[in-house]
């Protein structure tokens, strides 16, 4: 067959092949890890209120970051001069943790041996929902890693104690976070309109240890006015939920509220974390792909998540 002229390889275009994370290799195998980042898809939405979908979110993010996978020796950014994700940062996808329909608990166990897998392995783990509850299964998996801060990225507060006996649905996960002795405080940004929780949570946060900063105070006070907020010096572990972005360009997610983030006001925020904090996690959810049928929901979620990851390596390099 004629090669018509690629002999170095071939051309694997984003179209073309199996969709893992940004055309990483694929490694099935949780205990023969050997990577500086591990993605992990924890596709559950069951903890839903109102609209489920994001049980596709790993898949669409997954097919969305193939428009990302030119790069294998890394992205040039000319407005920092900067190259980001060079072959020397080793990302892995390693496939969904194991989804048991109806089954909260055995789901989020699951979702957790993925995350311990990944933390003993020395990677990074980078989890991609599913709905907000995914995050209470990563939290857990920290015990014994230290100390850290949560910066929490949403439109919602997500500090409902117990509703209706339900205690890891999506409206828990940083009540949940904020009851271990190892989290040490949130910085919980972009929370607006009517919330998830109610004034009582709100009251609850504050005396447990949060900050709580609205998008409009957010913008009121920059960047490094938000980071003012986390800790000096604290280890940081990233919770976005794509709904934290305004729908006139995330539409695609269960519990849209206007008013939210454009992309830049997020990407500067990450940038300025990956600067100054260890980052030790990171997860991405409540991507529901179905009510977006442009796609631009899972593109928006891919590139913020390979920009950071670039900004991590980075400041690490550097």
């Amino acid at each position: 067959m004629a090669n018509h002229g690629y002999e170095r390889g071939r051309l694997d275009l984003p179209f073309v092949g199996i969709s893992t994370f940004g055309k990483r290799p694929y490694q099935p195998d949780w205990s023969a890890l050997d990577a500086d980042v591990a993605i992990l898809g924890a596709p559950y939405d069951a903890g839903t209120q109102w609209r489920a979908g994001a049980r596709f979110g790993p898949r669409g993010v997954r097919e969305a970051s193939t428009l990302f996978s030119f790069g294998h020796a890394g992205a040039y950014d000319h407005e920092d001069d900067a190259v980001y994700l060079p072959g020397d940062v080793n990302i892995v996808d390693i496939g969904d943790a194991d989804i048991v329909h109806t089954d909260t608990e055995q789901s989020h166990a699951n979702i957790e041996t993925g995350v311990r897998a990944i933390l003993d392995a020395g990677a990074l783990p980078v989890v991609i929902g599913g709905d907000h509850s995914i995050n209470i299964p990563c939290i857990r998996a920290f015990d014994g890693q230290g100390d850290f801060h949560i910066l929490q990225i949403d439109a919602h507060l997500d500090f409902v104690d117990e509703r209706h006996g339900v205690r890891h649905g999506h409206g828990n996960p940083m009540r949940r976070a904020a009851e271990q002795d190892y989290v040490t405080g949130m910085t919980q940004v972009g929370i607006r309109n009517v919330s998830s929780t109610a004034r009582e949570g709100y009251d609850d946060a504050r005396a447990m240890g949060s900050d709580i900063i609205s998008v409009r105070q957010a913008r009121a006070m920059g960047t490094l006015g938000v980071l003012g907020h986390v800790p000096d010096g604290a280890r940081l572990y990233v919770t976005i939920d794509i709904d934290a972005f305004c729908p006139s360009i995330a539409p695609g997610t269960g519990t849209p509220s206007h008013g939210g983030f454009l992309y830049y006001e997020v990407l500067e925020l990450l940038q300025a974390a990956a600067k100054r904090h260890e980052i030790i996690g990171i997860d991405l959810v409540e991507v529901a792909p179905d009510y977006d049928p442009t796609g631009s929901t899972s593109i928006l979620a891919a590139q913020v998540l390979l920009n950071f990851l670039g900004f991590i390596f980075h400041a690490r390099g550097a």
